[in-house]
């Protein structure tokens, strides 16, 4: 019988020994991909704006495209990715009249704020 880089152990379950490590990456769409990394304290305020305001916080991180913020959207030209997050913006403003637009600006603003820790956290050193 193959033993395929697998051994029982005293309980019989069975431990791999390649050590192979899986990554997992998000797929992201070009809206997705176009929420810019922005300073912290910006990107709460604009979770903060689409709350209460639907769409208006992903308005104004539009601009923050415009001064200089990255995405992942590294290939397109600035004006661009610009309009994609104004696009965005104006899906959740004309959809918050049935929660969905609400539910989407709560949740772009939640992912604003995890690409602003993602981005200005400090990176483990390596030994």
């Amino acid at each position: 019988m193959d033993q395929k880089d697998t051994e029982m152990n005293e309980k019989g379950v069975t431990s791999s020994t390649s050590g192979v490590v899986v990554q997992v990456r998000e797929k992201k769409g070009p809206l997705r991909s176009a929420i810019p990394y922005m300073p912290f304290p910006v990107a709460v305020l604009c979770l903060f704006l689409n709350t209460f305001v639907p769409g208006l916080g992903t308005f104004v991180s539009a601009f923050t495209v415009l001064c200089g913020a990255r995405t992942d959207l590294p290939d397109r030209h600035m004006c661009c990715v610009f309009w994609l997050n104004i696009a965005a913006a104006f899906i959740q403003i004309l959809t918050a009249i049935v929660m969905v637009g609400w539910i989407m600006s709560i949740f772009w603003g939640m992912d604003m704020v995890i690409l602003a820790s993602m981005c200005h956290s400090p990176q483990p050193q390596q030994v």
